[in-house]
Order: structure tokens, then sequence, then C-alpha cells
């Protein structure tokens, strides 16, 4: 029976593996390897045989399962996690912007946050034999990133530390920025002020409840732990959380959110709940985008500088001996129209 016809009819083939290949050929994993890779000694019969092997099955060897030295191609790779958040938006325009003027290309890869995707795509980006990988690292994949290393791979990270890897990282100023938002909020006479963060195990998760906590630290405020709320950052999951945050008892009277698809669902399920803003909830968001200024009320925001970010990873695969550990950058609080003071009607004359 033939490949085809062994799947079934509108089935596509699963991806054949250097165990399928060795099957097929009647010889060994290490005699394939040898044979498509050219390193070590194989028989020009039994290469051929495994040539031959490997054309039947279609088989598409990993630059990585390969193990051999790219050569380059002036090509970046760059995998951001969601390509319709308008921060990895304008961070890719900046990467782009910046490769045209090293005379290098860009190929843009959304991970969705998912670690099989991040490492197919990688897969993809090797085999093109890129010179460099921009990464918004899922955290689960460090065989991944060691392997493209070893291959003379340049690697940048963003927004994210992974733990165990020497590679170049730029990051915002998480925790100053969240401690900014939330302070400003305090400052207005808020006591319950409302946290829809990102999963912990992302840098941003973690450093940006951490500034929220230091805000209420400083400002001898206690932190009310039913007000905190993380979700994912897909839209269904953001919107169920934000509503689940509105219906806490106290209900919170500010809210901050810790990134731009987060507080669009904040913003809906205040609507949803027949609040007002910021009459009845002042808002603060992690991020400066297009419809924040748009709002009625503009939305006060804590601003990463994306483009300037996506610039300067791209500088840094061009430069690589120039580049190592942790870039900092700070952000910037803007005050716009959707926040107010709070005055506990309760306690009112």
């Amino acid at each position: 029976m033939d490949i085809q016809s062994s799947t079934g009819r509108g089935t596509p083939a699963r991806a054949k593996t250097m165990k399928d290949v060795a099957e097929a050929a009647g010889v060994g994993l290490g005699t394939v390897y040898r044979a498509l890779s050219g390193n070590g000694q194989v028989s020009a019969a039994t290469r051929e045989r495994v040539m031959a092997a490997a054309a039947h099955l279609d088989y598409r060897p990993s630059a990585l399962g390969r193990g051999l030295k790219l050569q380059r191609t002036n090509n970046i790779g760059l995998i951001v996690a969601d390509i319709s958040n308008n921060f990895y938006g304008e961070f890719a325009e900046g990467v782009l912007a910046s490769a045209k003027t090293l005379g290098k290309h860009v190929i843009v890869c959304s991970s969705g946050e998912d670690p099989q995707t991040e490492r197919e795509y990688a897969e993809v980006l090797l085999q093109q034999r890129v010179d460099g990988i921009v990464a918004f690292p899922t955290g689960q994949n460090a065989e991944l990133w060691e392997g493209a290393q070893r291959l003379g791979v340049h690697l940048v990270f963003a927004d994210r530390i992974f733990a165990g890897l020497d590679v170049p990282t730029l990051i915002v100023d998480n925790v100053a920025g969240s401690q900014s938002a939330v302070e400003y909020l305090l400052a207005l006479g808020h006591r319950h002020v409302g946290y829809l963060g990102g999963p912990q195990s992302l840098t941003s998760g973690r450093e940006r409840e951490v500034g929220y906590r230091q805000a209420h630290a400083e400002a001898g405020v206690p932190v009310l732990e039913q007000l905190i709320v993380r979700s994912r950052f897909t839209r269904d999951t953001a919107h169920a959380s934000a509503t689940r945050l509105l219906q806490s008892e106290p209900r919170p009277t500010a809210l901050f959110a810790s990134n731009n698809v987060l507080a669009e669902a904040a913003l809906i399920a205040i609507r949803d709940a027949g609040l007002r803003m910021p009459e009845d909830v002042s808002v603060v968001m992690f991020d400066d985008v297009p419809w924040a200024k748009l709002m009625t009320p503009a939305i006060t925001v804590v601003s990463q500088p994306a483009r300037q970010m996506g610039n300067e990873a791209a500088q840094m695969i061009a430069n690589p001996g120039r580049t190592h550990g942790i870039r900092v950058i700070p952000t910037e609080f803007v005050i716009r129209q959707s926040c107010r003071p709070w005055h506990d009607p309760d306690t009112a004359s």
C-alpha cells in the first residue's frame, strides 16, 4: 500500500521523521543522520538508498536535527505572541524599519503563546537559514533555543526573561511602570483598586503585579487579594476574568489592566455591567494603543516604546558582539481623562 492511500482519503499524512526514513531504507538512525548531513562515513549505495527513501516519504529534515552550521542569508526571523495585538504590530514595524536600513529581510511568525507552534515556526526559520531570530519566548523550549545557538544563529528575546539561557533580552521596566499607575489611583483616593493581570509564567505578568503590590505597600494601603485576577490574553477569557473582577466584594472603584487586550475586555465588561468610566470605575492600562486616545474619555496609560524596542532588537541581531544580558527600557505614564478622585459616598457629609 502506498503512503498516500494508507492515510485515508482526504486526510493529510503526518510529517515523516528520521526514524521513518531509517525503517524505509532498512538502516539505523545514525546511518540516516550521516547520509543526510554528510558527516561521517556512509557507502555510496547506502547514501543513495537513504536519499531515495527520504524523497519517497517527502521527508523534510530540520536544521536542528541535522546539526548543520547555517550559512548567512541576510534574513531575520521574528516570532511574536499575537500579531493582532497592537503592541506586537508596532514592535514588528520597528524591526522591519531597522532591518531595511541594515539590508536585511524579516520573516514574521505568530506563536499564539503556544510552545508547539513556537517550535514549529523556529524550525521553519532555521531551515530558511536566518541569521538571527527575535522572539517573545513562551518559556517552554529551552533545548530548541540552545540548539539554535549551537548552529550559530543570533538570538534576541523581547518582553520575557528566559531563566537559564544566555540570550540578550530587551524588556521595559514593568515594575516601575505598573507602580506609577497604581500610585496615581491610590493618590486619587481609591482604596479598592482592581488588578487584571497576565499569567505569572510570563515576566510581564509577574513584574507588573509586583509593581501593583509595591504601590500599595508604599502607600500603606492593604492589598485585597480578591481584587487581583489573572487571565490569559485571549479575548473571551479576558472578558470573563474582567467580569469576575467587577463582581468582587468590595467592587473595585478603580481598575488597572496590565495590557491592552485585558483593558479592552475590562472596558466591555464595565459597559456590560451598566457602569460608567470614570464616574463608577477609573481605568488605567499598561500599553498605549491608538484607540486609547479615541475613547471618550481618553484612557490614562503606561506607555512602552514598542517601535523603539523593535528597532533596537534588529540592531542587536546585526551587532551580536555588542549585546549582552538584559536591557531595561523605561516607560512613560500618560495621564488622560479615564480617572477621577474617589470619595466614599457613605462617608460624604
